[in-house]
């Protein structure tokens, strides 16, 4: 059984899927910035000072906190649809940047076959000793 489990765990698949999660982790964090520190703002500007990461909706009866940070500090229930929008904005950008990763991956994969195929149709030339030593034989053989 440990010997199944090392050859599953050692196959390339499943390597490059922990290095794709490890680098995905890392990379969460810069589209996190990037949505609220450098999209968001702007968006929020042409929509009239709009910052969705605020937006709720208070679930029980009575007067709304005048911020979600000010709700979750009262206990007050709250649905908080603007950070979800947030994540939905953040998901978009990553689905984005990881197809454009993949799509340039499968173009230089798709290069490197072609190559290699060509390089297999291609007759492969013999070093420049037995061509030379072909030449002394073809030569000693007309003389005799």
């Amino acid at each position: 059984m440990l010997k199944e489990f090392r050859t599953f765990a050692l196959k390339g698949n499943v390597v490059d899927l922990a290095v794709g999660i490890i680098i995905g982790a890392a990379f969460t964090g810069i589209v996190t910035s990037l949505v609220n520190d450098v999209i968001m703002p702007p968006i929020g500007v042409l929509m009239g000072g709009i910052d969705f990461s605020n937006y709720f909706i208070v679930l029980t009866g009575g007067d709304a906190p005048a911020s979600l940070s000010a709700a979750k500090e009262a206990g007050v229930p709250v649905l908080a649809y603007g950070k979800f929008i947030n994540a939905l904005i953040n998901f978009l950008i990553v689905a984005w940047a990881l197809f454009f990763v993949v799509r340039q991956m499968n173009n230089l994969r798709r290069r490197f076959e072609a190559q290699e195929a060509q390089e297999a149709k291609a007759p492969a030339t013999p070093p420049r000793q037995e061509q030379l030593l072909t030449e002394i034989r073809d030569l000693l053989k007309a003389q005799s």
